[in-house]
């Protein structure tokens, strides 16, 4: 038996730990801005929003 152990999965190189750190970045900020659009959408129609026909 050898003693050397393999890491575990898949190991990242530093650029690729760079890349996937600044996608999931931008991946938080496009959904911060649509939850924010989504939250001026639901202020500028106001309380109409829940006043539907049944």
């Amino acid at each position: 038996m050898d003693d050397k152990q393999e890491p575990p999965g898949i190991v990242l190189t530093e650029a690729q730990k760079k890349r996937q750190r600044e996608r999931s970045i931008a991946i938080a900020l496009a959904l911060g801005v649509l939850v924010l659009l989504f939250f001026a959408v639901t202020m500028v129609r106001g309380p109409a929003v829940l006043v539907r026909p049944m």
